[in-house]
C-alpha cells in the first residue's frame, strides 16, 4: 500500500471511528469532515472511492440498529440462518466456501517442523496484511504495517518451519477476495493449526454470510455446546486467519461491534465495508 494510500485509509479509519462512537447524534458530512480536517466535498468524494456508498449511508451500516437487526434469534443455528439469507449473487460468499482441513497432530504438536511456509505481503482495503500458506493451503493471515513484527508474529505460530518468502496460488486465491474475484472463492484452502474446539469454531464462523453477524452465544449453540460462550469467545480470539475466517462477524448479544485482535476501528470498516457492497445500491 503506497504512503499516500496508507494515509487515506488511516482518515477513513478516524472516521469511521468518530461514527461509531456518536452514531446516536446522526453527525452530518460538514462534522464527520471536520474530524479528519478535510473538506467536506474531498471526504465525501474519498470515502465513496473507498467504500462505494457516501458517508450517510455507511452511518446506517453501522448503527447498533444496524448490529441488532442482523443478530439472528438464538434458537436458530447459523445454518438455518445461511438457508434463511441466501447466498447468492455475486456480493456474498458462499456457505463454506473455504474447505477446512486441520494439521495431523504430529504438525500441531511439532510446532510445523515438517511444514515449509510461503509468505509475502499484499495490500487490502483495511492495511497491509501478511499471508501464509503450506502446500494445502492458508495456515496464517494477519493485518500488520510492521513487516519484520508481522514476520516475527508468524514465526511465532510456527516456530519450527522452514520458511520462504514468495507468493504462491494460495495466496492469490485467498486475496481475490478483496477484488472481488468471486469465481475462485471455491478453489480456496485452509490448512490450521488449531485444536478440534477451536477447528469446529472456526469452522461456524466460515458459515456467516458475508453482510450478516453471529453471537458468541449463537456460535456455542450451533456447535452444541450452549454452555461455552466463554470458550468460543476465546477461539474465535484465536483466530490465524483473519477476514477469510470472519470472526469480525461475531458481535456481542447486546449488538455492540466488541473487540476483535486487529483493532475494532478495523472491524467496524470491514463490516461497514462488506454491508455497502451488499446493500449499498445507491450511493446517496
Amino acid at each position: 500500500m503506497s504512503t499516500q494510500e496508507m494515509i487515506n485509509y488511516e482518515r477513513i479509519a478516524e472516521a469511521i471511528q468518530y461514527i461509531s462512537g456518536h452514531f446516536r447524534e446522526q453527525p452530518d458530512l460538514d462534522e464527520i469532515a471536520e474530524q479528519v480536517h478535510m473538506s467536506p466535498f474531498h471526504f465525501q468524494r474519498m470515502f465513496r472511492e473507498w467504500a462505494g456508498v457516501s458517508p450517510k449511508k455507511f452511518q446506517q451500516f453501522l448503527s447498533l440498529d444496524y448490529a441488532k437487526s442482523i443478530i439472528k434469534d438464538p434458537q436458530n443455528n447459523l445454518a438455518d440462518t445461511a438457508m434463511e439469507t441466501g447466498l447468492s449473487g455475486p456480493g456474498r460468499l458462499h456457505d463454506l466456501f473455504v474447505q477446512l482441513e486441520g494439521m495431523t497432530p504430529g504438525e500441531y504438536k511439532h510446532g510445523g517442523a515438517a511444514l515449509t511456509i510461503n509468505y509475502s505481503f499484499a495490500e487490502s482495503p483495511f492495511g497491509n496484511m501478511i499471508v501464509a500458506s503450506t502446500s494445502k493451503g492458508i495456515c496464517y493471515m494477519a493485518f500488520s504495517d510492521d513487516e519484520v513484527l508481522a514476520l516475527q508474529e508468524l514465526k511465532q505460530q510456527f516456530p519450527q518451519a522452514t520458511y520462504r518468502q514468495m507468493t504462491d496460488l494460495h495466496q492469490q486465491q485467498a486475496l481475490y477476495i478483496f477484488t472481488q474475484d468471486w469465481s475462485r472463492l471455491h478453489e480456496i484452502r485452509l490448512h490450521l493449526k488449531g485444536t478440534p474446539f477451536q477447528l469446529k469454531v472456526w469452522e461456524t464462523l466460515l458459515k456467516i454470510p458475508m453482510g450478516q453477524a453471529s453471537s458468541y452465544g449463537q456460535i456455542a449453540q450451533a456447535i452444541d455446546k450452549p454452555a461455552a460462550s466463554r470458550a468460543v469467545g476465546t477461539a474465535v480470539g484465536d483466530n490465524p486467519v483473519a477476514f477469510l475466517i470472519p470472526c469480525h462477524r461475531v458481535l456481542r448479544a447486546s449488538g455492540n461491534i466488541g473487540s476483535y485482535h486487529w483493532g475494532s476501528t478495523r472491524k467496524a470498516a470491514m463490516l461497514g465495508w462488506e454491508a455497502a457492497k451488499i446493500y449499498g445500491g445507491t450511493a446517496e
